[in-house]
C-alpha cells in the first residue's frame, strides 16, 4: 500500500514538473521513399508566408530557351507544387498586368473565407463607385446585391472590374483600405516586383508587377483549390432566374481547348498588352504559365500551349502527398487527444526530369507543436523532402483537428502510465 501510494506521489510530481514532451510520428506513402521522425539539423520549423516555401537546394536550371515565349516581353514557367522555376524570360521586369491584378483580389477572397470572415452566401451590396468601374464588367447598378459566390464567380470569368471593386469594399470597407492588404500580402510572400494601385487591375501610375511575381501570387492562390471552382468554368450564367440575364463566357480560351487548364486568369489593357497566368495539370504535375506584354491574344495562347507542352514533355513530379493527405501524428503538450494527425494543403514531392531516376527520395518531419488548446489548421510545423540528403521542397504541416487541453485527471493518469512504463510511445 505504501508502495503504491508512493507512486501516485511521483506520478503528481511529475505531472507538475514537467510538461508532455512534442513528438513527430509520420510514416510517407510510396516504394521506396524513407521517412524519419525528427528535427532536420540546421532546418528550423517555419511559419506565415514562408512555411511552405521552397528550400535552399540545388535545383534544375531555368531554361531561357528562344523557342518558348518568343514574342512576350517577359515570361516564366513553374513547377506549382515546388516553386522550381523551369523557364524564364526577363521575369523581374516590372510591367503593368492589367487584370492579372485580380489573382490577389481572389487570393485575399478566398484567405477571408477559410477564416470564416466571410461567407459564399452573403450578399455584397454594389456601391455607386463600384458599378461606375467601366471595361470588363457583369454591369452591376448602384445598388444592386449579389452574393459573394456569384461575385467571385464575374471575377474569376469575366474579369469584372465592377465586381473585384464590390468585393473589397465588403472585404476591407474601402477600395484604397483592400489595396493595402493586397501590398502588404505581396511582400509577404516575397513579390519584390510589385506595387498595387487598385484590385482590378485598370490602369494607374504605379501600378506594376512582374512574371516570377505572378506566379508567386498564382501558385499562393493555388493552395485553395476552391478557387478553380470558378476558373475552371468556360461558360455560365448570372442573374440566371431574373429579367436580366447575364452570360459569362471565360476570357481564358485554354479552359476549352487546351486539357488539363483549370485556371487562372487573362488580363489585356493598351499599356500592358495581353497577358496570361494559366495553370494546367497532367496526373500529379501542375504547371504556372506567366506571359505578360504579347502582341495579341492568339499568340498569348500560342505561347502558352508551348510552354505547357514543353514542361509536361520534358519533367515529371514523383507526388508523395496530396492536398488533405494524412501526413503523421503529433503530440501536443497537455493535448486531449494526446496525438492528433496532421496534413498538407499541397501537393508535396520532388520535381525531376523524364527518365531521371527516383530513388535517394525521402521525407523528414519538423515539428514545433507547441501546447494544446489549438484548432483544426493550427500550424504546427513542416515536411521537408530530401533528394540525395539535398533539401528539394518543403509544405507547412496543419493540425487535422481540433485538440483540446487535458483536464487534470486525464493528465494526471498520462502522467501515471508514462512512469509505469505503460505509455504507447
Amino acid at each position: 500500500m505504501n508502495l503504491r501510494a508512493g507512486m501516485i506521489g511521483l506520478c503528481a510530481a511529475a505531472l507538475f514538473a514537467s510538461p508532455t514532451v512534442a513528438s513527430a510520428e509520420v510514416g510517407v506513402k510510396g516504394a521506396g521513399v524513407a521517412s524519419e521522425a525528427r528535427s532536420v539539423p540546421g532546418l528550423e520549423p517555419t511559419t506565415g508566408a514562408d512555411a511552405g516555401s521552397p528550400v535552399a537546394a540545388k535545383r534544375p536550371r531555368a531554361e531561357t530557351s528562344p523557342k518558348l515565349a518568343e514574342h512576350a516581353v517577359s515570361a516564366v514557367l513553374m513547377d506549382a507544387a515546388t516553386g522550381t522555376v523551369l523557364m524564364e524570360k526577363n521575369s523581374h521586369e516590372k510591367l503593368p498586368p492589367a487584370s492579372i491584378t485580380k489573382i490577389m483580389t481572389m487570393l485575399l477572397t478566398v484567405e477571408a473565407l477559410e477564416r470564416g470572415q466571410v461567407q459564399l452566401s452573403d450578399r455584397i451590396r454594389t456601391s455607386e463607385r463600384a458599378a461606375s468601374m467601366g471595361g470588363s464588367q457583369i454591369f452591376l447598378e448602384p445598388g444592386e446585391e449579389m452574393t459573394l459566390d456569384d461575385m467571385m464567380k464575374g471575377i474569376a470569368v469575366a474579369s469584372a472590374n465592377d465586381a473585384s471593386v464590390a468585393v473589397a469594399e465588403y472585404l476591407a470597407g474601402s477600395e484604397a483600405e483592400f489595396v493595402s492588404l493586397m501590398n502588404r500580402r505581396a511582400e509577404e510572400l516575397g513579390m519584390r516586383d510589385t506595387h498595387f494601385v487598385n484590385c482590378n487591375g485598370l490602369p494607374a501610375e504605379g501600378h506594376y508587377t512582374s512574371a516570377y511575381d505572378i506566379a508567386i501570387m498564382s501558385r499562393e492562390l493555388l493552395k485553395h483549390p476552391q478557387v478553380l471552382r470558378w476558373t475552371s468554368l468556360y461558360e455560365d450564367y448570372l442573374r440566371k432566374n431574373t429579367d436580366r440575364p447575364f452570360w459569362l463566357v471565360n476570357t481564358n480560351k485554354l479552359v476549352r481547348f487546351y486539357p488539363g487548364v483549370d485556371g487562372l486568369k487573362t488580363g489585356f489593357t493598351g499599356s500592358a498588352r495581353y497577358c496570361l497566368s494559366a495553370t494546367a495539370k497532367k496526373g500529379d504535375f501542375r504547371v504556372i504559365a506567366v506571359v505578360m506584354g504579347e502582341p495579341t491574344s492568339k499568340q498569348r495562347n500560342a505561347e502558352v500551349t508551348q510552354m505547357l507542352d514543353w514542361a509536361f514533355g520534358q519533367y515529371q513530379f514523383v507526388k508523395l502527398y496530396g492536398p488533405g493527405d494524412p501526413v503523421g501524428q503529433v503530440r501536443l503538450d497537455k493535448g486531449d487527444p494526446e496525438k492528433a494527425p496532421v496534413t498538407v494543403r499541397q501537393s508535396v514531392g520532388v520535381l525531376l526530369r523524364r527518365g531521371e531516376s527516383k530513388t535517394g527520395i525521402r521525407a523528414r518531419v519538423v515539428v514545433s507543436p507547441g501546447a494544446a488548446p489549438k484548432k483544426k489548421g493550427a500550424l504546427v510545423g513542416k515536411v521537408v523532402v530530401y533528394r540525395d540528403d539535398q533539401p528539394v521542397s518543403a509544405a507547412p504541416l496543419y493540425l487535422a483537428k481540433d485538440v483540446r487541453r487535458a483536464g487534470w485527471w486525464a493528465m494526471f493518469g498520462r502522467t501515471c502510465r508514462h512512469w509505469l512504463g505503460a505509455s504507447d510511445r
